[in-house]
């Protein structure tokens, strides 16, 4: 069972999200709610109030959400977002690796949000993915990290260390300039997107890569990259 709490300004969110819940998702149990971050933090003042999750609305009477948050910490619970329709805030949560889904709420949509939740670490490296976030969001910049979530762990990489990202399936290898790799369980078009603009390129489609690594291009039939790490990357037609 997943103990929740929601914080939602609008009232009639609020219980289409607890309706969604109950019908697609019995695994969350709903612990408490709030329409404000006054009231989030009411509930938090009672030591037995531990959620593992929480759905928060970026966006409250009283201010930001992170004006709670910066007073909840250390935080262990995991986190989903819920806004409205916004590119800004869907590439910051992509960037920092925290669920969210968009008003008005698609069932399916949510059952996916809830399933990534990690449940045997609740709040996993959750304060630095926020910062994250919310630097992302106040910034309105390209943010010099972004959150990666592996099959074994989040990571915190900076962008300018990405050398290529190579795809498997519905995962995606990240080749770091120390020779590291990092396995995502992400699809390589999450990252594509997430990188578009800031000299990544997919030159073939089961590789991304960051054009400043690139040494040099072997003309043929279609032709070939070759990394600065030597690793010889296929080009489509």
């Amino acid at each position: 069972m997943i103990n929740a709490v929601i914080v939602e300004d609008e009232s009639h969110s609020m219980n289409a999200l607890k309706n969604i819940l109950e019908s697609h998702c019995p695994e969350v149990n709903i612990i408490g709610d709030a329409l404000n971050i006054e009231e989030g933090l009411e509930l938090f003042e009672d030591p037995a109030f531990k959620p593992d999750l929480a759905f928060l609305d970026i966006s409250l009477p009283d201010g930001l959400v992170f004006k709670m948050l910066d007073q909840l910490r250390p935080i262990d619970f995991e986190i989903i977002f819920t806004t409205t329709y916004n590119e800004h805030a869907i590439k910051a949560c992509q960037y920092s690796s925290i669920g969210f889904i968009l008003k008005p709420i698609n069932p399916d949509e949510l059952v996916e949000a809830v399933s990534r939740v990690r449940v045997s670490s609740p709040g996993d490296k959750m304060e630095q993915r926020i910062e994250i976030f919310n630097k992302y969001i106040t910034t309105r910049n390209v943010f010099e990290k972004m959150s990666i979530s592996g099959t074994d762990g989040i990571y915190f990489v900076k962008i300018k260390d990405i050398v290529r990202l190579e795809a498997e399936d519905n995962y995606t290898h990240i080749y770091l300039e120390n020779g590291d790799r990092i396995t995502a369980s992400k699809t390589i078009k999450t990252y594509e997107d997430m990188l578009q603009g800031i000299n990544f390129y997919r030159v073939h489609k089961s590789h991304v890569v960051n054009l400043n690594y690139m040494k040099k291009f072997i003309k043929g039939d279609g032709g070939y990259l070759v990394m600065d790490d030597g690793k010889k990357i296929e080009v489509s037609r």
